[in-house]
């Protein structure tokens, strides 16, 4: 029978099946995520990571892939992963800078130690980079989403949309309830992942993210890059600033220049190495 191998590994207990894609590319990846991901039934996921072959601008290509099939352009905690899975395969080396072409451009990655160190890009406020269907950056702007829910909310693009939203207490916040309501809310033509943050001190803030087409997770890297982009933006933190997520914590670093990169510190974790049956 035909086998498929595969690696678990997880970024702030954000988790991803690893697909070693160098030579050979599974077809259906799409149907494929939905198989490995599942928590009872398969491996288990947020996140089917597949690892190709770079081209001339990039060492690597990542691709996501959700549980429900659909793409991802970028994932902060994946990146981490993938550059400690290189360096097990002897691709990468502490200490050294690995480029990694993700649907969003090309993310720096350097090994130090148990940690990653991301440079994530730029953010951008633009309304058609987060697939907005107003014309004007959303800036804690009051929406009404539902009925009785009109938050103020600040999106940002880290090549992937973010809806950003202060709250008072993120263990009350309404993530598993009204966040899949603002993913599909047609003010995101793309849908959007939702991050719920509390500020605790003038450079720490603690974050729950409602992923789209994955749900809540553990922890999201773009979303802890974008809610720390926001948090300065709104004056609440400066450009360094902490974000305690329920996985673990990510380390989000941004001078505040629109032109300058976000950069994420944070650990990646290998779990284990398995063989999928193929039918």
């Amino acid at each position: 029978m035909p086998s498929l191998p595969f690696t678990k590994m997880h970024g702030c207990g954000n988790d991803f099946v690893v697909l070693d894609c160098l030579i050979a590319v599974p077809v259906d990846r799409d149907a494929l995520a939905s198989q490995l991901l599942d928590r009872r039934f398969g491996i288990g996921g947020d996140q089917l990571v597949s690892i190709g072959p770079g081209d001339s601008e990039s060492d690597l290509t990542m691709t996501i892939h959700n549980a429900d099939g659909s793409l991802v352009e970028t994932c902060g905690n994946a990146l981490r992963c993938v550059a400690l899975w290189a360096q097990r395969r002897h691709l990468a080396s502490e200490g050294s800078y690995l480029r990694i072409r993700t649907g969003a451009g090309i993310a720096i990655a350097e090994i130090r130690g148990d940690l990653v160190r991301i440079s994530m890009g730029a953010p951008s406020l633009l309304p058609q980079a987060i697939g907005l269907s107003v014309d004007a950056p959303l800036i804690k702007s009051r929406r009404a989403f539902t009925a009785d829910y009109a938050p103020e909310i600040t999106c940002v693009s880290m090549g992937n949309p973010h809806c950003v939203i202060v709250v008072d207490d993120t263990a009350s916040a309404p993530v598993t309830t009204l966040g899949p309501v603002l993913e599909h809310d047609p003010l995101f033509q793309r849908r959007t992942n939702v991050e719920f943050i509390q500020l605790i001190t003038s450079d720490r803030i603690r974050m729950r993210v409602w992923e789209r087409g994955s749900g809540e997770t553990l922890a999201c890297g773009s979303g802890a890059c974008a809610a720390a982009v926001a948090a300065q933006l709104l004056g609440l933190v400066g450009p360094s600033c902490t974000v305690e997520l329920p996985g673990g914590e990510l380390l989000i670093e941004w001078d505040g220049k629109p032109d300058s990169p976000v950069m994420m510190s944070g650990p990646g974790t290998f779990v284990f190495d398995g063989v999928w049956p193929l039918a």
